[in-house]
This record gives structure tokens, C-alpha cells and sequence, in this order.
């Protein structure tokens, strides 16, 4: 599959911005934050690491929708793409 680079660069950013997230959830944790407030941090965090999920799915299907002999060739045949947006759901 390939994905734009744009693509890379924004799901590259929105990594970076989660991974600061945990690491902000790790010093609550130690500072003993309220647990609300941590509790909200991880949903937030998971939330955001959904939308990853998603955007990387929905790139890849709009890829193989434009180029649909070279995706089965590559093991993403649209049942299969659909499979991994399943397991997001």
C-alpha cells in the first residue's frame, strides 16, 4: 500500500502528540493525580490513537479503490481492508 506522504507526516504528528500524552499519563500516575483526571488523559488518549487507526484505514481504502489490481496483488483486496477497519470498530 502506498500512502501519501502527507499522509505519513500527519500520522507521524498525531503519533508524537499521544506518545506525549502517555508520557503525561506516566507523571500523573507518579505525581498521584487525581484519578478522574488521569482516567480522562487515557481516554483521550485512546480516542486519539482510534482516529489514527481510522485515517490510516481510510487512506489505504481510498488507495485500493484507485489502484485495485495492484492492492490484491499486495494482500489488501477490499475484503481485507475492510477486515482491518473492522477490527477499529
Amino acid at each position: 500500500m502506498d500512502l501519501a506522504d502527507d499522509t505519513v507526516a500527519d500520522l507521524t504528528a498525531r503519533l508524537r502528540r499521544i506518545e506525549g500524552q502517555v508520557r503525561g499519563i506516566q507523571q500523573m500516575l507518579q505525581d498521584g493525580r487525581d484519578c478522574r483526571d488521569i482516567v480522562t488523559q487515557v481516554s483521550a488518549a485512546t480516542k486519539a490513537l482510534g482516529q489514527v487507526g481510522f485515517m490510516l484505514v481510510a487512506s489505504g481504502l481510498t488507495w485500493c479503490l484507485s489502484h485495485p489490481d495492484e492492492a490484491a496483488s499486495e494482500g489488501y483486496a477490499l475484503p481485507d481492508v475492510q477486515k482491518m477497519f473492522l477490527k477499529l470498530a
